[in-house]
C-alpha cells in the first residue's frame, strides 16, 4: 500500500477524481466572503436549502416559469451554493451537478450534444436551479459564484466541460460575459415550461480567461486572483484547514 504524500497544491495541479467532495462537515463552515454578503454550500444546512429554494420558486414563478424542481433535494455530485446577504438572507443561488450514473439533468434535451463531448474524453458537469434576486444582486456576487463554481468543477472535482441551460433571451448574457458557446439549439424544456438553449463552456478556456483576468470587460475581471483561487482551492482539498 502506497500513501498518499501529495501536497495540497500539487493534487490541485493534477485535479481531482469526479465526486471527491468535501466534507459535509467541513463545507458547513465554509464562507466566501464579499463586501456585504457571503456565499456558502447550503447542501448540508437545512435552513439554507429552504432559502435557496424558496427563492428560486419565487423569481421562477415571477417569470411565469414553472418551479417544480425548486424543492429537489439534494444528490449524489450535486453541490448548491447560496448568495446571502449581512441579515442571511440569500439573495443568489446555483447548483453545480456532476456526471453520474443517471447523467445531466440537460441531457433530457441535449443528450447527443453532451454525450459527444463526454465520448470525446470530457469530464461534463452542469449549472442548474440559477436565481438572482436582481434588487439585491450584483456583478461581483455573480462572478464569485461563478468563479466558485469553476474552482469546484476544474480543481476539486477534476472535470472538463460546463453546460448551462438558459432562456434564449439570457444567451448572449452568458457568452459575452463568461464565455460560453451555444451547444444546442433551442427547445421547451420541460422543467420550467420555457424556451431554452444549451450553453457549453469549456473550463481551459476558463482558465485562460481567468489568468487574463482584468483585459476585458466580461466578469472574469471581477474574478479573484489566481493565488486566492489556488489558496482556496488547496482550502477545499484540505478538510482540516476549512474546519481551523
Amino acid at each position: 500500500m502506497q500513501l498518499d504524500t501529495a501536497s495540497p497544491h500539487d493534487r490541485v495541479r493534477a485535479f481531482r477524481p469526479a465526486h471527491a467532495a468535501p466534507p459535509s462537515t467541513a463545507q458547513g463552515s465554509f464562507r466566501l466572503l464579499g463586501k456585504d454578503y457571503s456565499i456558502r454550500f447550503a447542501d448540508h444546512c437545512e435552513l439554507l436549502r429552504t432559502r435557496t429554494s424558496e427563492l428560486v420558486e419565487r423569481l421562477y414563478a415571477h417569470r411565469g416559469l414553472y418551479a417544480s424542481h425548486a424543492h429537489a433535494t439534494a444528490q449524489t455530485g450535486q453541490t448548491t451554493l447560496a448568495a446571502c446577504d449581512s441579515g442571511g438572507e440569500v439573495f443568489g443561488t446555483l447548483t453545480l451537478g456532476l456526471d453520474g450514473a443517471t447523467g445531466l439533468l440537460a441531457e433530457s434535451l441535449y443528450g447527443p450534444q453532451i454525450d459527444a463531448v463526454r465520448r470525446a474524453g470530457g469530464r461534463v458537469c452542469e449549472v442548474t436551479r440559477l436565481a438572482m434576486d436582481p434588487a439585491r444582486s450584483s456583478n461581483e456576487a455573480i462572478a464569485r459564484l461563478f468563479h466558485l463554481t469553476f474552482i469546484l468543477a476544474r480543481l476539486v472535482h477534476g472535470m472538463t466541460d460546463l453546460f448551462i441551460e438558459v432562456h434564449p433571451r439570457h444567451s448572449a448574457f452568458y457568452r459575452r460575459m463568461l464565455g460560453y458557446r451555444e451547444a444546442g439549439p433551442e427547445c421547451i424544456c420541460p422543467r420550467v415550461g420555457a424556451p431554452a438553449v444549451l450553453l457549453h463552456l469549456p473550463l481551459h478556456d476558463a482558465e485562460q480567461r481567468i489568468r487574463a483576468r482584468g483585459s476585458d470587460r466580461s466578469l472574469y475581471r471581477l474574478f479573484m486572483s489566481e493565488d486566492e483561487q489556488r489558496a482556496l482551492a488547496e482550502r477545499l482539498l484540505c478538510p482540516t484547514a476549512l474546519l481551523s
